[in-house]
């Protein structure tokens, strides 16, 4: 596989380099050539003419291209108005077929129904490379329908662009289909000694906490948490909603958590409603984190991915990265994370609106990541390169934001705990651990609520327990001994909660307790209360001996308050202490 690459200046030199390309292929192996034209120039007579010139000068070569938000050449961001790289395939075998499709949410599918028929017709296609316009555009259903493609099929590419952000004109073209607005062009390859390997860097790293997308359309975030969107940037990052939100975001988009792969989303701007319009379609009910991004840890991604891409020792690399990349980077810098990787292989590409890859069968659309392919015929040759090499300047420190982000991440999780301490402080009781009474009140008075205009449904119970003799333990033995007791009844009460499926133990005030039972028949309900007042009779205390406890049962009668079923439980535990104490009575009315 050979590149060559052409930046389109006048005629003239345009075809000294298609002279030059033709002289080599007579002297060389040559058995299939691709043309992909990037453009900058939104004029379609510019492009057909660059166009014409190739059908009329190599009318046997393909081609294809878009127009773009900025043209990549050598890994660095080239001011050209019209790229174009030459792909020679050197190997028999290695084949390439052009698709071009009108593409819409109204027609994707059959775009996608017929490409699917020409795989299947075409058992050769091992990798697919897209381009297409989605502005505007929801791309899951597409990346849906992709997703079926036949699995070992690799997919890749592009969204068309405008050098202008806030202009929504694109095109696609190719040869012999003219120039669609709304459209996508796929390129088929493959062949028996043709490999590819493809893969996605995004450097930013998501903080921990999480936000819950409440209302969503397509690409405009309405609502996380139940509050708008905007809210979010403004309460945690102080970003006010002015000409310069797009810039002050770019450092922190949105994680969206997706089941097989993280993506990131881009704020583009805000609406009057404090909605968000994003850089791609937001899902309801999915979560998402905001990201954080600095030059250092976007490198450290690259470098780690960027050794895996030379590993392969590819022969030719294309780039998919996304203008929002292009605009964090800024003119001074914007070729620090491509250019590295003109180091393994010839590096082209151009800037996107959105990025795509297909990984683990599932076809992905992304933004503010960079994609790159790296291709090449046959087995490797020579020696592996070194990604670490003089391109990339290895960190010696941590870097700043790094550090930042730590402690925060630390400094939160360490308040997180605090916090559920805290939480569960307030509902347990300090001595015993099991819930305190108003948690144990509001337990009940919850369950009562639950089985409200459900009749029939009685499977809620009350087991209320008091320790017999209890101030002769105190005034006796004294209070450590006293609370060893209780500890101990506890502890007992914990395990008969902790071994059924809806139970709550808590203790009542002094030596009383209380269980709420829900699920339980009344058969269960007394064998409970029965289980527990034998396992703390059998309880021998080194100091003061053995000791009882009275237990009284009732059932829930439907519409009854709390306060009414709490008084007949009670009852029933003073009515075992009347028969002589240490038993079980049930009370149901």
């Amino acid at each position: 596989m050979k590149q060559f690459n052409i930046t389109y200046e006048n005629d003239e030199k345009f075809l000294k380099k298609i002279e030059e390309i033709k002289q080599w292929c007579e002297s060389n192996t040559a058995y299939t050539l691709i043309f992909r034209i990037y453009s900058i120039d939104m004029e379609k007579e510019h492009i057909a003419h660059v166009c014409n010139l190739l059908d009329e000068n190599m009318p046997d070569a393909l081609y294809f291209g878009c127009t773009t938000n900025g043209n990549i050449l050598d890994g660095a961001f080239i001011e050209s108005n019209i790229l174009l790289t030459c792909t020679i395939f050197e190997d028999k075998s290695t084949q390439a077929k052009l698709l071009q499709y009108p593409f819409t949410e109204d027609n994707y599918k059959d775009a996608v129904d017929d490409l699917k028929r020409h795989c299947d017709e075409n058992p050769w296609v091992n990798s697919i490379e897209m381009l297409a316009t989605i502005m505007n555009m929801s791309m899951k259903g597409y990346c849906d329908e992709m997703s079926t493609l036949r699995k070992d099929i690799q997919v890749f590419g592009g969204g068309a662009f405008n050098p202008d952000l806030d202009d929504e004109t694109a095109y696609v073209f190719s040869k012999g289909n003219g120039f669609l607005g709304h459209g996508i062009i796929f390129l088929m390859m493959g062949g028996e000694n043709f490999h590819t390997y493809s893969t996605f860097i995004a450097g930013w790293k998501p903080l921990k906490r999480r936000f819950r997308i409440t209302k969503a359309d397509k690409e405009v975030l309405y609502e996380l948490d139940g509050k708008p969107a905007f809210e979010v940037y403004k309460r945690y990052l102080n970003i006010e909603k002015n000409e310069n939100f797009f810039s002050n975001t770019l450092e922190f988009p949105l994680f969206l958590e997706r089941e097989e792969v993280n993506i990131l989303r881009c704020p583009l701007s805000v609406n009057d409603d404090n909605s968000l319009v994003m850089s791609s379609d937001m899902e309801e009910n999915a979560y998402v984190k905001i990201a954080y991004g600095d030059p250092d840890t976007i490198l450290s991604s690259i470098r780690e991915d960027g050794q895996k891409v030379a590993d392969f020792q590819p022969e030719v690399i294309e780039t998919f990265s996304c203008a929002v990349r292009r605009a964090f980077w800024g003119d001074v810098n914007i070729s620090k994370e491509t250019v590295m990787f003109s180091d393994v292989a010839p590096t082209a590409g151009f800037y996107t609106h959105g990025e795509f890859i297909r990984i683990d069968d599932n076809m992905l659309n992304f933004n503010i990541t960079l994609v790159i392919v790296a291709m090449r015929e046959g087995d490797p040759v020579g020696e592996k390169i070194d990604f670490r090499g003089p391109t990339f300047k290895k960190l010696d420190k941590i870097p700043m934001i790094w550090r930042f982000v730590s402690f925060i991440e630390a400094a939160t999780a360490e308040l997180e705990a605090m916090n559920d301490k805290l939480s569960i402080a307030a509902i347990t009781d300090g001595l015993t651990r099991l819930y305190n009474r108003a948690e144990i009140e509001r337990r009940i008075n919850k369950a009562l609520e639950n089985i409200e205009g459900e009749p029939g449904n009685d499977k809620v119970h009350l087991i209320m327990l008091d320790i017999d003799n209890f101030k002769k333990v105190n005034d006796v033995y004294g209070h450590k001994e006293g609370d060893d007791v209780i500890i101990a009844l506890s502890d007992i009460l914990r395990q008969a909660a902790d071994g059924l499926p809806h139970a709550s133990a808590g203790r009542w005030g002094g030596e009383e307790f209380m269980l709420l039972l829900e699920g339980n028949n009344t058969d269960e309900a007394m064998a409970t209360a029965e289980k527990i007042r034998e396992a703390f009779a059998a309880v021998d205390f080194k100091i003061s001996g053995q000791h009882t406890a009275s237990v009284g049962v009732t059932q829930v009668i439907v519409g009854e308050a709390a306060d009414k079923m709490c008084s007949r439980v009670d009852n029933a535990l003073y009515m075992a202490k009347e028969a002589g104490k240490n038993r079980v009575v049930r009370l149901d009315s």
